[in-house]
């Protein structure tokens, strides 16, 4: 872990996030829903959370890497007005287990399928506004933070510059979780 970068901008209720706010370990991604690595660390994190149980808050935060991913930032669009309809977490999911498939095309399909309003989930993404200032927000904190690439991981606000596999993550979680102590 990379003590000298911080997480410029602390997790708060306007962040993205599962398990217990009090959680002793907090693991902020900064996350692209076409990335493969991003692809690749999801069932990491899923397993991180089922392992770690109320001991652990997870935090998505986006940043789109429009210039290699050029659906990068529809997906980050979906999911943010998936999230006014109070359903970030299935949009998020479905973006990563069906990411070989994702196309603009397909969104609007995802997005009956979780059972959103399809005439607001179109207003909210056409109109801009709330969804495009939310993923200008995410990516700038993330650029303030040292993000260079995806997906970054910051743990308790440190970030984490090992390997996103399980065991090198659980081990860097365990071990700050028992400094805490």
């Amino acid at each position: 872990m990379d003590n000298s970068v911080m997480l410029t901008q602390p997790v708060s209720a306007r962040d993205h996030a599962e398990g217990p706010e009090d959680a002793p370990l907090t693991l902020v991604e900064y996350g692209d829903y076409q990335c493969p690595y991003c692809g690749a660390a999801y069932p990491v994190v899923k397993r991180l959370q089922k392992t770690l149980g109320k001991d652990l808050r997870f935090v998505f935060r986006n940043f789109p890497v429009t210039q290699a991913h050029p659906y990068a930032l529809v997906a980050a669009e979906a999911a943010e007005a998936a999230a006014l309809q109070g359903k970030f977490w299935e949009m998020h999911d479905l973006l990563y287990e069906r990411q070989t498939h994702l196309t603009p095309d397909v969104i609007p399909v995802w997005a009956k399928k979780i059972g959103l309003d399809l005439n607001k989930f179109g207003k909210d993404i056409k109109q801009g506004g709330v969804v495009e200032k939310r993923i200008q927000e995410d990516r700038q904190s993330g650029i303030r933070s040292g993000v260079n690439g995806t997906p970054t991981f910051y743990i308790n606000g440190k970030r984490y510059d090992g390997s996103p596999d399980y065991d090198s993550l659980l081990a860097a979680l365990e071990s700050l979780a028992l400094r805490s102590v």
